[in-house]
């Protein structure tokens, strides 16, 4: 996949599944910023007022002040950037190969093509004198954290108990 070669007996799973962005916790992200940076500017912008009665320095502290509120727009803007850049996202149909390891690829193509490697990888896995040589595109994401990858597997304590929650 791109550059990358996983040799079949290192494959431990290959499905498909559909590559979703985590649009609501980037608005849950995104409010919780946006709340901190105006709370923490009208937190300095009190704290600032109740000195000024106090202060000789006045033009030092409503300096100060609009440079909090500089910032608080500036944190404000990036808030937005990177909230619209997750709300942006389209899904993805994607084919995941997972290693013995800790490593996953990602391929994105059409569902069928997919589905077809899927059975032929999986075929070549069962059949170790079968050869197969596929290329694939790879699919570039800027920040995996923001895609939900399939299925969440939480094992609590004990044996046999095992839950698995749909992503």
């Amino acid at each position: 996949m791109g550059g990358a070669v996983y040799p079949l007996q290192n494959v431990a799973r290959v499905y498909t599944f559909v590559l979703h962005p985590r649009r609501k916790e980037a608005t849950l992200a995104f409010l919780k910023r946006s709340v901190f940076a105006l709370l923490t500017g009208l937190g300095f912008t009190l704290f600032a007022g109740t000195a000024n009665l106090f202060s000789r320095e006045r033009e030092t502290l409503e300096g100060l002040t609009q440079f909090v509120w500089i910032a608080v727009a500036a944190a404000a803007l990036y808030f937005i950037v990177d909230w619209l850049r997750v709300m942006s996202a389209s899904s993805h149909f994607v084919l995941a190969v997972e290693s013995n390891g800790q490593s996953t690829a990602l391929v994105t193509g059409e569902t069928g093509h997919l589905n077809r490697l899927v059975h032929q990888i999986a075929h070549a896995i069962e059949n170790p004198d079968a050869e197969l040589r596929v290329r694939v595109e790879r699919l570039t994401i800027s920040n995996p954290r923001n895609y939900y990858f399939g299925d969440a597997v939480n094992m609590y304590g004990g044996s046999n108990n095992v839950g698995m929650t749909a992503a």
